[in-house]
């Protein structure tokens, strides 16, 4: 492969995840769907739809990722989320306060770049913080803190940092093997689990659930499998095309907002480049523009009063903050990292979730109080 035909190729690769992440950002706006949400709905309501709806989703996901390792089109090693060092304070520490700081957003990431698509003007604030706090915590002054303190306690596993590569060393098995079983077992379960369900069977409820997940394990093909060049034509290396990490990647969105910033800023330095996440952030935009005009769902809408702009900056900040400290969002670790069946990510979830019912009960404390 010469190098007009790797360029042809990255290309390509660009083209194919913009379109996944614009069936992404189409069918979380048709379905309503969002993490933050459905943890209110447990929270407050009692109601586990929209729960179910997230977990056919990470099942989905699971069953797809091991699906293509098992199939030898990725290596299910070589993702960001596989490594053998666990990071487990800052999982702990960012999930708590990007858990918080989604409720107190409106949103997570995801549901951030979506709600802009439907003419939220909250939203657009919400990305331009929360992209600054993220670019800070990857690259400036944040990024000191974050390295010299809670970065430094961590444990190193051997075996790798995904619950599979455990397995395999425990029977002897394959780690295609160990991961397709797990996956069959831990997201087979999932999927089962929200069918149980007559209000997740309707169309709504199968859309979200196994179109997001599927969505996802297309975007580990995109990234692991069609970008994947074994023989760099100049460094003889093998690459994954257009990855910000030099791994594979899916969907995640906290650091591409602050790569998107970047791109924008430095829109004429050559060496800012589109990357997998950058088209990812714009993608999911787009995907629900398009659904919100179509049904005539499109309506402007800016913040109610000076404490709903107080709060919202708030909350940005520490999604910002808290998601490139857990290195992943409700998608990057709850959808895609949890698809690898990491470990890490398994910690930062259970923190995310934790953190947005301290912002639930911070929300209910500001009531009491007016």
């Amino acid at each position: 492969m010469d190098a007009a035909d790797l360029l042809s190729l990255k290309h390509t690769v660009l083209w194919a995840a913009f379109a996944a992440s614009v069936l992404f950002g189409w069918i979380a706006q048709r379905t309503q769907f969002c993490t933050m949400g459905a943890i209110s709905d447990v929270v407050n309501m009692g109601s586990w739809t929209r729960m179910r709806m997230w977990g056919m989703a990470v099942g989905v996901a699971m069953l797809g990722f091991y699906g293509l390792g098992s199939l030898g089109l990725i290596n299910t090693s070589m993702s960001i989320y596989t490594g053998g060092r666990i990071v487990w304070l800052s999982a702990t520490v960012g999930g708590l306060l990007f858990g918080f700081g989604m409720v107190l957003a409106s949103g997570c990431g995801s549901k951030t770049l979506v709600r802009m698509g439907t003419g939220s003007l909250k939203s657009l604030v919400v990305f331009f913080v929360m992209g600054f706090a993220a670019f800070a915590t990857l690259r400036g002054v944040l990024a000191v803190l974050r390295v010299n303190t809670v970065d430094q306690v961590a444990f190193d596993v051997p075996a790798g940092g995904a619950l599979p590569m455990w397995l395999s060393q425990a029977t002897g098995w394959t780690a295609s093997a160990s991961g397709l079983a797990m996956a069959l077992v831990m997201g087979g379960g999932l999927v089962v689990w929200a069918l149980m369900s007559e209000e997740l069977r309707t169309a709504r409820g199968l859309l979200a659930g196994f179109g997001l997940g599927t969505v996802s394990t297309l975007m580990w093909w995109i990234s692991g499998h069609l970008g994947f060049v074994a023989e760099h034509p100049e460094t003889l290396d093998a690459v994954y095309l257009a990855t910000t990490s030099g791994r594979m990647e899916s969907l995640t969105f906290t650091a591409p907002m602050a790569y998107t910033l970047d791109w924008l800023i430095h829109f004429s330095d050559t060496t800012k480049v589109l990357t997998l996440g950058v088209v990812s952030v714009v993608g999911v935009v787009l995907g629900s523009l398009v659904q919100a005009v179509g049904s005539r769902s499109f309506r402007w809408e800016g913040f109610r009063d000076t404490q709903d702009t107080a709060l919202h900056l708030v909350g940005a900040m520490c999604m910002g903050v808290g998601g490139v400290t857990a290195m992943g969002c409700t998608v990057g670790q709850g959808l895609s990292g949890l698809s690898t069946l990491s470990l890490t990510s398994i910690i930062a979830v259970a923190a995310i979730v934790a953190g947005a019912w301290l912002g639930f009960r911070f929300q209910i404390w500001l009531l009491e109080r007016e």
